[in-house]
């Protein structure tokens, strides 16, 4: 192989580790105090070990039961991150909830679903403190990857890797 070509390659293949699109996110668990940074993707390719630690990060507080978070629902707090330009970890009120909880929750509010997407780990309940609450609703409804729900008197949005909807 030619020195030029052989540099050439040498210069596209490092090139690309130079400059590794990593997708990174921060929370703060409202109701355990406990904060996360992780870089959950690189490449295009997803982080096990990452994966694991939002798993952790993100389980039923109650009880401690875990359950895989969805990564499309990672990916979606991404681009909000993205798009609205915050700062800020997203704080979480609500993510896995165990049967149990989501039982209990239900028999306390009519709000909460029966087949909840939190049951699944394709939900989360967040706010940015650096987002007026409207603005986080408006990204989550303008990419149209799941449910939103806004919930103002308590101050958090709802996302959701189903159905696309909106309440």
């Amino acid at each position: 192989m030619p020195l030029r070509s052989l540099l050439a390659t040498v210069l596209l293949l490092t090139s690309g580790t130079l400059h590794a699109e990593l997708r990174q996110l921060t929370f703060y668990h409202t109701h355990t105090g406990a904060s996360l940074e992780v870089v959950y993707q690189r490449d295009g390719v997803y982080q096990d070990e990452a994966l694991r630690a939002v798993d952790d990060f993100l389980r039923d507080f109650r009880n401690g039961e875990e359950h895989a978070i969805d990564p499309e629902l990672l990916d979606v707090l991404y681009e909000i991150k993205t798009l609205t330009g915050s700062h800020a970890p997203f704080q979480v009120i609500s993510a896995y909830r165990s049967p149990t909880t989501n039982e209990m929750l239900r028999d306390r509010s009519k709000g909460v679903a029966k087949n909840s997407m939190h049951l699944h780990g394709k939900a989360i309940d967040v706010r940015l403190t650096d987002v007026p609450l409207s603005r986080l609703r408006d990204v989550a409804l303008e990419l149209e990857r799941g449910g939103v729900g806004f919930y103002p008197g308590s101050d958090f949005v709802h996302v959701d890797t189903g159905r696309v909807r909106r309440w």
